[in-house]
């Protein structure tokens, strides 16, 4: 879905008119217009007040480009489960079971890993084949690589 698509369907769906929408993030009614006919793209302050108000990632309003996964866990990301900042803002970089309310929650790889160990094996995988896979897969994210 393009981006024109996702700002007519969000905002639409909130009862909102291009004017009231132009209002809530500070740009003109034409403006939205422009958008919505995809003559133009919302700037980069504009997307995170789009984001803020329709409580959707950034990367959904320009028309989910690109897989996000989490960071420190390797899960993919949907809006759903996106972490939040302490402000309310969504973090696109971790799920909110890794990170939540400006804080990791696994504050060791090893915590992390005997967490994964045990909710993700069944009896093809098991919990030693599991730790053994993402203990190979963590340290390729961000998270992990930075803090090694």
């Amino acid at each position: 879905m393009e981006t024109k698509d996702v700002i007519l369907r969000l905002r639409e769906e909130r009862g909102l008119t291009q004017s009231a929408l132009a209002q809530e993030v500070f740009v003109t009614r034409q403006a939205v217009s422009r958008w919505e006919t995809g003559e133009t793209l919302p700037e980069t302050q504009t997307l995170k007040l789009l984001s803020r108000l329709f409580d959707v990632s950034i990367n959904t309003l320009l028309g989910s480009p690109r897989q996000l996964v989490c960071q420190c866990c390797g899960m993919p990301l949907e809006d759903g489960n996106l972490s939040r900042e302490p402000d309310g803002a969504l973090n696109e970089d971790y799920c909110k079971w890794c990170y939540a309310d400006g804080e990791f929650v696994y504050k060791t790889m090893d915590q992390l890993l005997d967490f994964l160990a045990e909710h993700m094996s069944n009896e093809n995988f098991p919990p030693e084949q599991a730790r053994e896979y993402f203990s190979q897969q963590l340290p390729k994210l961000r998270h992990w690589s930075q803090s090694l």
